[in-house]
């Protein structure tokens, strides 16, 4: 049961963490309400699948140049430029907002497209991660009492 706890939250933070639409928050929160459950250990896990999601965004974003050209690819070139635009003019620090909802996930992408460095992008990204799921918790654990 206990196993089974962590796994899913990895799984829901990795997921939500990708192009996916699915959400970490809620499974967290009602996690954090279950006494026999470790907060710092509940925290790691959503940290560490959520950064692994992240991760398989820049991977992507890596490779995607190469398909760029394609019928079939999915975003036009007018697009792919717009997306580098905010990324060029502020650099690695939009990383630090690669926790929020809707353009968190595609900052990654777009990371990998760039270039960045994996050191930098990995040490951004889990700063970012790591504090919303710290304040969430925090939050959450405060409302309890």
């Amino acid at each position: 049961m206990i196993f089974g706890a962590y796994f899913g939250l990895f799984l829901a933070a990795f997921g939500a963490a990708t192009l996916l639409p699915l959400q970490s928050e809620a499974l967290l929160v009602g996690l954090l309400h279950n006494s026999q459950l470790a907060v710092l250990g509940l925290w790691l896990v959503a940290t560490l699948g959520n950064v692994l999601g992240s991760l398989v965004n820049w991977w992507l974003g890596q490779r995607l140049e190469h398909y760029k050209e394609r019928r079939w690819f999915p975003v036009s070139s007018r697009h792919l430029e717009r997306a580098r635009g905010p990324y060029q003019r502020y650099g690695h620090w939009t990383l630090l907002l690669s926790w929020m909802p809707l353009i968190g996930d595609p900052l990654t992408l777009v990371a990998g497209v760039m270039g960045e460095p994996l050191k930098r992008f990995l040490l951004l990204v889990t700063l970012a991660k790591g504090a919303r799921y710290a304040v969430l918790a925090w939050l959450t654990l405060g409302w309890i009492g």
